[in-house]
């Protein structure tokens, strides 16, 4: 009997040594996790605050903000905790790129954190970490008094490929900073954002207040080459940087999330050249499945890739959409194009990408009928004139006017467009 007493002793002893070690441990590596996030809160470099901090409702319970590598989602979570939140350990940044997590799960971190009186848990590139939708579902219905705020990358289609987050996430998209965000950046003032329908009918009125303080065009060209993305800030080379992030959404982005193989890697950037290189027109697609040797149905994949990474828009007639072959495509943002073939630019194919891209957030664009660029909303036509071209003046036709400082009744400078978001 004392035997067994005393192995009983023994290993209540070893068990309990067992559990003061593990919760060592956890505490040690919690602290890391802690210590991380108030080194980036503290040292965070964000110059502009973003408007979407405003468009979002925080008091819901699992928010995902996805976006094209590069733009700041890293920095816009950061700048959320450090604007809400400071040193206050309620909230806290993790990235799944941490070793960490291929040995335990978000679910258990999220146990662990909440425990200690976690109230906001930033979640860093998620889409890293496998099964990660199911996860958050978990996470989402064990923990009520957890919110939690992910990032991803726009390849993601988070209700739609998700069924388990579908009824219960909200989605926003933080794109690159448009040219009234980049102004604002370089001269220090504080434009606001202006509706579509507001610079129609203010467009001289908007154009004057602006003028009154700064010259527009004279950073609108630097804008297009490298204004989109909020690295340009950093002293490195912009264009090497640019070329290592369009890399990144092609071998991550794509290929990690769409689960395609590497040996198919190659064909995926040769299209992405030639369509580039192609400028902006219908492709060819069975011209482009004999240069990168895949079927006509794979291309065509390829290139919804490509527009859901952001790295290349499709454009359609009205009525029309994937996966039927769009009648142009364009790459996504003017700085795209200056870095894959900068020796092959024309500025009217510029300075429509720009129209495109900045109108793209909140409005749809179609082919437009002859001499017209673009059909918004079903309704609108547009028509982008470079610097010197003969305007035709057409009723119901807005001209949209680069060099332009100031515009007149339905000509309008193309700049102000940039003031859309």
């Amino acid at each position: 009997m004392r035997e067994k007493r005393v192995f009983a002793i023994s290993t209540l002893q070893i068990i309990e040594k067992t559990i003061i070690f593990v919760a060592r441990k956890t505490n040690k590596q919690m602290e890391a996790f802690y210590r991380t996030h108030a080194y980036l809160v503290e040292h965070i470099n964000a110059p502009v605050r973003r408007d979407l901090m405003d468009e979002i409702d925080w008091s819901d319970r699992l928010i995902g903000i996805k976006g094209t590598r590069g733009v700041g989602k890293t920095t816009f979570l950061l700048q959320y905790a450090k604007e809400k939140f400071g040193t206050d350990r309620s909230c806290l940044f993790i990235n799944m790129n941490n070793f960490y997590f291929s040995g335990h799960s978000i679910v258990d971190f999220a146990y662990e954190f909440q425990r200690r009186g976690g109230k906001v848990l930033l979640i860093d590139q998620v889409f890293k970490y496998d099964g990660w939708s199911k996860e958050l579902r978990m996470c989402y219905d064990r923990f009520p008094g957890l919110k939690i705020v992910f990032t991803g990358s726009s390849v993601m289609r988070l209700k739609e490929e998700n069924l388990e987050l579908r009824d219960i996430v909200k989605s926003y998209n933080l794109r690159g900073f448009s040219f009234r965000e980049f102004l604002n950046l370089q001269t220090g003032m504080k434009f606001k954002a202006y509706t579509l329908d507001e610079i129609l009918r203010n467009h001289e009125q908007i154009a004057k207040g602006v003028l009154s303080k700064v010259k527009p065009l004279d950073y609108f060209q630097d804008y297009l080459h490298h204004g989109f993305y909020p690295f340009f800030l950093e002293k490195r080379s912009f264009s090497e940087n640019l070329l290592k992030t369009m890399n990144m959404m092609v071998e991550v982005d794509i290929l990690l999330i769409k689960q395609i193989e590497l040996k198919y890697l190659s064909k995926i950037k040769k299209l992405l050249y030639l369509l580039a290189v192609g400028g902006p027109k219908a492709p060819n697609v069975s011209q482009l499945a004999s240069d990168i040797q895949t079927s006509r149905a794979t291309v065509m994949n390829y290139i919804k890739y490509l527009a859901d990474s952001r790295l290349i828009n499709m454009v359609y007639p009205e009525g029309e959409e994937f996966p039927k072959k769009p009648c142009k495509i364009m790459l996504h943002n003017t700085n795209l194009m200056y870095s894959i073939y900068p020796l092959k630019i024309e500025e009217q194919d510029v300075l429509e990408t720009f129209f495109l891209n900045t109108m793209y957030k909140d409005h749809k664009l179609h082919k437009g009928d002859k001499n017209i660029s673009f059909l918004v909303d079903g309704n609108m036509s547009f028509r982008i004139y470079s610097e010197g071209s003969k305007v035709k003046n057409t009723p119901h036709v807005t001209h949209v006017m680069h060099k332009a400082e100031i515009g007149r009744a339905n000509q309008i400078p193309l700049w102000i467009f940039g003031f859309l978001y």
